[in-house]
């Protein structure tokens, strides 16, 4: 993989989290150093790649329940991560064509791809901002320029919220973009928690061999997220019980270390 004329100088000596959770969903765009990391949590948790699939099965369920009956026609996705299958203009186009999404990240891989494969439909229209989840204004000001803020606009902040630090002040960044936001909005967030000792053990080699950091909560503190939002059933779950697929539910969906949920604002 090389960078071509004009593309964002990409780091490949040293692992980031779009491109290590790429390799644990399957897909194609990663380096070795990502694949050391990938497999060294693999390793130490080797149900890191169910969650994997887990969270992306969440993120198509939400966009679908977003555009199908909470009747939410544009979405702020942060975090983006690497496109693979069913992003989230896809989901909710193949519902509703005429949806807008605003993509954000700040890895210099996923804006080269960016570029290329998150298209649109005739009706709709998507758009792709290259910017840190802390800048808030940038994010806002920007997504402006696509998005109608006086509409509902859905909030995705899947795995997202995790890779800042607690002093930080996760829950603070959420609500400042949820503030700009209009009543009837929503937000969904999705993130690993500390309920499984290996998996914590995984992320604290991780991180101590990383150039980004990951940090594991409590399902109570992502609970925390959604304070004065009205919580969409079944509330704050682990990630493989929120609205699952009827093959799913018959199978009897097995709780895993992450925790998600979709509220929206009053």
């Amino acid at each position: 993989m090389t960078d071509g004329p004009g593309s964002p100088a990409i780091d490949s000596s040293a692992s980031h989290s779009a491109r290590v959770w790429n390799y644990l969903l399957g897909g194609k765009d990663h380096y070795a150093v990502d694949r050391e990391d990938g497999d060294m949590i693999l390793r130490m948790f080797p149900d890191i790649a169910r969650i994997a699939r887990q969270q992306r099965g969440f993120l198509v369920r939400a966009v679908r329940y977003l555009t199908a009956e909470a009747g939410v026609r544009q979405f702020l996705d942060i975090g983006t991560g690497l496109p693979t299958a069913d992003n989230t203009h896809q989901v909710a186009q193949r519902v509703a064509p005429d949806s807008r999404i605003v993509y954000v990240d700040n890895d210099p891989l996923v804006l080269v791809h960016a570029r290329v494969l998150l298209t649109s439909t005739p009706e709709g229209r998507t758009d792709y901002i290259e910017a840190d989840v802390r800048d808030t204004d940038t994010i806002l000001a920007a997504a402006r320029n696509t998005l109608d803020f006086d509409r509902p606009v859905a909030l995705m902040m899947l795995g997202i919220l995790g890779q800042l630090r607690d002093e930080e002040n996760p829950g603070a960044v959420a609500a400042r973009l949820l503030d700009a936001l209009p009543s009837g909005s929503y937000l969904a967030v999705s993130d690993g928690t500390d309920t499984s000792e290996a998996l914590v053990r995984a992320i604290e080699v991780y991180n101590a061999n990383s150039a980004s950091s990951y940090h594991l909560r409590t399902p109570e503190a992502i609970a925390r997220f959604f304070d004065g939002l009205e919580l969409v059933e079944p509330g704050v779950v682990t990630t493989s019980r929120w609205r699952p697929d009827v093959a799913d539910v018959e199978s009897g969906p097995r709780a895993v270390a992450s925790f998600c949920g979709v509220g929206r604002k009053p």
